[in-house]
């Protein structure tokens, strides 16, 4: 619950103390902070009958004098000119301004002088700055997260902007939480180290007094990694349900879109997917696709049986009965078809694209051994003509980042092979993934053979078998999560900012990827979470990856890095 009971307690506070008819203003990022905690009808029941966005509110002339303007924006340097425009011209009777984060006090001066009506009733900052899908999963929905690939040189303007954005984010959960971290960092990484101490900078100067709250025995800690250390999980196909759906619909928001769908109803082009709103799917989220698919079995069934007993009516107090239940059952309905429409459609998928073969393989690449079976095995399904290009490419990759120093000729033959089999394959890109995510700029011991204790572990697996051969990859972040716990989270690997340092295990632990996380991150999280007491995790990056969004990143980042090398 933690991270979207913080942004709902804040809506909350907005809107219940407003008494009236009221119009919501957001801007682009602040709907998607609000949309993912908070439902449209929960939204009716405090009196919001209309939600516009900043820009085009500015474009229209209607007046409408009996709403009360709630404005819940970034504090942009844009959002503060739009609304300076709308103080000057006012539309709505009165304006209440939230912001989403530190205000500066120049921008405090442009609104005060642009409200020569007195219409601003209050300006407040409440320091809700990032999309809580999850209770321990938070998103920035960072558009040109590329940006975190390209050396600084190249592009210095975007990388501030790009870093700036994260260190807002960052700032705003502390914040929210009320604590102050001591902060870590990746090594080989620039970007996170960059990161890392404009955050510091931000906390423990700029800001000091703002972050001042009351000490813990143990100061928090924010770990801020690169995903460039762990380029497997997002490249892999996945087998539990959230992650799932992601990787082969895609989910934004917490919304799935449909439309594309010959068979969806009209009632079910976007359905959302929310843990807080959906019991079945809060249980599910984690599980296994097979598992998934006898659970909605059982769903089914207890809906049939609610349907049948609903035929049933013989009196006047059974239709009074069946109207009261009637929201409920509709409810039911729209929950079962949801949850049948999605699985249905992942099977077709899986079938289409023959992912359980090409899974097999990946998880394989991912977690055992032997390069000469691998090799063999790519290659077969680089010849098969029922392989997509998508996956071509993803299988090459994946068999790039585990044999790169081991079997450089048979690279080469897979890139030739993948270059003849796919027309739209860009050549270098694989090339390109190992000079960004290679084995010489990871930190982590991404295939548990550097370090003494992940080839024991591995071994031990490797005797004891796996449950589920599609379920057996574990991201990188499950080994950091463990060193923190121990106690081992080595200082030469991951140091720390300034003279700020952790006495003793710290109770939270908030762990940013910059580049991206994905579900299947959350997940370990999530199950770490549930299993282990005296320390919680929260994961937060940049954006929330699929596959074929890790991909066209790599694209564009590689097609930025060839123009600017083309410049020089």
């Amino acid at each position: 619950m933690v991270l979207i009971s913080v942004v709902r307690d804040y809506i909350n506070k907005m809107l219940q103390d407003i008494s009236g008819m009221k119009v919501l203003i957001l801007d682009s990022q602040t709907v998607s902070v609000v949309s993912v905690v908070y439902s449209q009808s929960e939204l009716l029941q405090k009196e919001v009958f209309l939600v516009e966005l900043v820009d085009s509110v500015s474009k229209s002339r209607e007046s409408m004098y009996h709403l009360k303007a709630v404005c819940f924006l970034r504090p942009t340097s844009e959002n503060i000119q739009l609304l300076r425009r709308q103080l000057v011209n006012p539309r709505f009777g009165e304006y209440h301004l939230f912001f989403s984060n530190i205000l500066k006090e120049t921008q405090i001066h442009i609104l005060a002088d642009s409200d020569e009506q007195d219409v601003v009733q209050q300006v407040v900052e409440f320091y809700a700055d990032f999309v809580a899908i999850d209770p321990y999963h938070f998103t920035l929905n960072m558009p040109s997260n590329h940006i975190y690939m390209i050396p600084a040189v190249v592009d210095p303007p975007s990388l501030q902007h790009f870093c700036d954005r994260v260190v807002d984010g960052i700032a705003a959960l502390f914040l929210a939480l009320k604590q102050r971290p001591v902060i870590r960092y990746q090594r080989t990484s620039d970007v996170a180290k960059r990161i890392a101490q404009e955050a510091s900078k931000l906390m423990y100067q700029q800001e000091s007094g703002l972050f001042d709250f009351r000490r813990m025995e143990v100061s928090p800690l924010l770990l801020v990694i690169d995903r460039r250390d762990d380029p497997l999980t997002p490249l892999l196909n996945q087998w539990t349900y959230q992650a799932m759906v992601h990787e082969l619909l895609g989910i934004q928001d917490n919304k799935v879109d449909l439309k594309s769908i010959a068979k969806s109803s009209k009632d079910q082009q976007e359905v959302v997917l929310s843990s807080e709103q959906d019991s079945f799917y809060k249980a599910n989220m984690y599980e296994n696709f097979g598992d998934i698919g006898m659970n909605i079995k059982k769903l089914v069934d207890d809906f049939q049986q609610i349907a049948k007993s609903n035929q049933n009516i013989q009196t006047i107090e059974d239709m009074a009965k069946f109207v009261d239940n009637y929201p409920e059952y509709r409810k039911m309905h729209g929950n079962v078809s949801k949850h049948v429409t999605l699985v249905t459609e992942m099977s077709k998928i899986v079938e289409e694209r023959k992912l359980m073969l090409v899974s097999q393989t990946e998880q394989e690449l991912a977690c055992n051994g032997g390069q000469v079976a691998a090799f063999e095995a790519v290659t077969n399904l680089l010849n098969n003509e029922s392989i997509s290009d998508i996956d071509r490419l993803r299988l090459v990759m994946l068999y790039a980042l585990r044999y790169e120093k081991e079997s450089p000729v048979q690279l080469m033959q897979l890139f030739n092979k993948l270059a003849s089999r796919s027309a739209k394959y860009k050549t270098g890109l694989v090339q390109f993934l190992l000079k960004q995510a290679g084995v010489d700029k990871r930190t982590g011991d991404l295939y548990g053979n550097r370090d003494l204790l992940n080839i024991a572990r591995n071994m031990a697996r490797g005797l004891k078998g796996v449950e589920n051969v599609y379920t057996q990859h574990q991201p990188l972040l499950v080994q950091t999560m463990e060193s923190i716990i121990k106690g081992r989270l080595r200082d030469v690997d991951y140091p720390f900012v300034g003279n700020h340092f952790q006495q003793g295990r710290p109770q939270e632990v908030i762990i940013f990827i910059v580049g991206g996380t994905t579900y299947e991150e959350s997940r370990a999280v999530a199950l770490q979470n549930a299993t282990t007491s005296g320390i919680r995790f929260i994961l937060g990056g940049s954006v929330v990856l699929n596959s074929r969004r890790f991909l066209k990143d790599l694209e564009e980042a590689q097609r930025i890095s060839r123009s600017s090398a083309t410049v020089i």
